[in-house]
């Protein structure tokens, strides 16, 4: 936009622009002109300047062969009536030698005598202008042979004089010439301008007053005429705009009285239903919350289930193992007190008894070693807090504890994590996270597949934890796939799957765990699940 104080009008754009245009068209005319008229005067000049040379040499041809030099003083001095001519030398060259000697000479009257120009009469067979004289020399020719020279010096006053008279002639033509254009200007402005001031009145009346019944006159320029018209269109289309808004705000506050009243009864209904659905919302709330606890614990129970029918197996073998170890001491005894008892009988129950109590000590370990495991998988699972833990054993540890509903498939888990890898997080969250995840892969991905895979990648840098979960399942349907983490949502609606699996994976990576999750996932072709959490590592902490 255009600051107001560099604006300008149109009187001073027009006068300017014309005045502008006069004065480079002045200058450049003048300019061009008189240097035409310089050149050509002192053209005229060398011209006159080379025939006086001319004729001067001519007579001075018999002078210098009869040596007569008063006979040449005498004639030089008719030159008396040439103003422009100050001095006049005549050279006679020496037969016998290239030297020279003063043989004539003519100074103006009132000129003083100019010094003999031994050394420059050859330098001048052109002539030689500068400031204000002009030089000029011509040999005197007898035949083939040079007997003389001729050097003339003419003074410029006269050229320097016309061109004085010549600028001061211009300064005046172009002081009349600017004079006649400011006029000129003046009118021009005047006729133009004032059409535009009597519509910009027109336009600050209507803006002030608000009367828009007022009109723009007729002026004698018909580009203003047409300006005007348009002008006094718009008023007219305003004018009618400005009735019918007028008449639309009088039907407008009539609607607005009814409406008030209708808007007053609409927000009393809509106060009341608004409570209901806050009070409705708080209620969902709270069922969602038990829901999504009722899910974990139906999830740790599930975990429980299984390893209670894990556990039953080695502690049923070693109750077997204990029960035949019963039977085979008893018939010892009751030999022994017959006396009856023979060594490779007491040798035969010695190696029975080591076979079982071996039986009975492996399956009590592999007991006791399930029930630990799950203990750290169920603390875990129910603890928030954090601590530090090795990744790859809390993995191998959650996939111990879904072991009874891992050895029923042959399905096949994959983990690509460092051994050393010890990290101060929070397992209890990452513990629940894995197990929906295998669990959702074994109930949804699985379900028509005999062999499924199953990868989980851990990756650990500048304090970030990087898990993907990877399986070649069924994959997740695109109606559902921008959905997958809301509560709720299930592709097993009727069919005992609550929807609430990957809702409580999303809760726990972005709330407990601070993190990221991302699925990506084609329908045929398996899911890829990558979640990104802060670590601290043992070795950065310390």
């Amino acid at each position: 936009m255009i600051a107001i104080d560099k604006t300008t009008s149109i009187k001073s754009a027009l006068i300017w622009v014309i005045m502008l245009i006069c004065s480079l068209t002045l200058c450049l005319a003048m300019l061009i002109s008189t240097t035409q008229d310089v050149k050509l005067q002192q053209k005229k000049l060398v011209a006159q300047l080379e025939g006086y040379v001319s004729i001067i040499a001519f007579n001075a041809k018999d002078s210098i062969l009869q040596d007569d030099a008063d006979t040449e003083d005498n004639r030089l001095n008719s030159f008396k009536a040439v103003h422009i001519l100050h001095n006049i030398h005549i050279y006679k060259q020496q037969p016998d030698s290239d030297e020279l000697r003063l043989f004539a000479i003519y100074n103006h009257e009132g000129v003083g005598p100019f010094p003999v120009q031994f050394a420059r009469v050859k330098q001048f067979p052109k002539p030689y202008v500068s400031d204000n004289y002009i030089e000029l020399t011509k040999p005197i020719v007898d035949g083939d042979s040079t007997i003389g020279y001729v050097y003339v010096r003419a003074s410029q006053e006269e050229l320097n004089d016309y061109i004085q008279a010549r600028i001061l002639l211009d300064i005046i033509i172009a002081l009349v010439a600017l004079g006649s254009a400011l006029f000129v200007s003046a009118k021009l402005q005047q006729r133009f301008t004032t059409p535009i001031e009597s519509l910009l009145n027109v336009m600050q009346k209507v803006s002030k007053e608000k009367n828009y019944q007022i009109r723009a006159p007729i002026t004698p320029i018909k580009e203003y005429n047409m300006l005007g018209r348009a002008f006094n269109t718009m008023l007219d289309r305003i004018e009618q705009q400005i009735s019918k808004l007028q008449l639309a705000e009088q039907e407008n506050r009539q609607l607005t009285q009814s409406l008030e009243q209708k808007i007053e009864q609409r927000t009393d209904a809509l106060k009341t239903s608004n409570q209901e659905l806050l009070n409705t919302l708080a209620t969902l709330h709270q069922y969602q919350n038990q829901i999504v606890e009722t899910e974990k614990m139906a999830s740790l129970g599930q975990m429980v289930a299984g390893v209670a029918h894990e556990v039953n197996t080695p502690i049923g073998l070693g109750v077997t193992a204990s029960t035949l170890l019963q039977d085979k001491l008893t018939d010892i005894q009751k030999a022994f007190d017959e006396k009856k008892l023979t060594s490779s009988q007491l040798a035969k129950f010695l190696s029975e008894s080591k076979e079982n109590l071996g039986i009975i000590y492996r399956n009590m370990e592999r007991a006791a070693s399930l029930i630990s495991s799950f203990k750290r998988v169920a603390v875990d699972q129910s603890n928030d807090n954090r601590r530090q833990f090795n990744m790859l054993q809390l993995i191998n540890e959650v996939l111990l504890s879904l072991r009874p509903n891992l050895k029923k498939t042959q399905h096949q888990v994959i983990v690509n994590c460092p051994a050393q890898l010890e990290l101060d997080s929070k397992p209890g969250p990452i513990n629940q996270i894995l197990i929906n995840l295998i669990m959702n892969s074994l109930i949804h991905a699985f379900e028509y597949i005999e062999q499924g895979i199953i990868n989980i990648d851990v990756v650990v840098g500048n304090n970030n934890c990087e898990l993907i979960y990877t399986d070649n399942g069924a994959g997740v349907p695109e109606s559902i796939k921008k959905r997958i983490f809301d509560p709720f949502v299930t592709t097993k609606r009727g069919e005992g799957g609550s929807g609430l699996g990957m809702h409580l994976v999303y809760n726990l990576v972005t709330q407990a765990l601070n993190g990221k999750i991302l699925l990506d996932s084609t329908l045929g072709q398996g899911v890829r699940i990558k979640i990104d959490f802060p670590v601290i590592t043992i070795e950065n902490k310390t």
